[in-house]
């Protein structure tokens, strides 16, 4: 049987996991594929590198470049 304790780590360990990943923007890959799986069915979806290569690409096109730290 789980402990009240454990699944209270469990759900805050879920929380930290959920806000590293927002906060990183590794969930933007996941978001991507669930967008294009339900607006685009008959589309292969980008892969993770071609998706992070078109996603820099866009960054560094964006005219307030001044947003970044490098």
């Amino acid at each position: 049987m789980i402990t009240r304790t454990a699944r209270r780590a469990a759900h805050w360990g879920r929380r930290m996991r959920w806000y590293v990943r927002e906060f990183t923007g590794e969930s933007a890959y996941d978001r991507y594929v669930a967008h294009a799986r339900q607006q685009h069915p008959g589309r292969v979806p980008d892969s993770r590198d071609e998706f992070e290569r078109r996603r820099m690409d866009e960054r560094d096109a964006d005219p307030r470049g001044d947003f970044r730290c490098c």
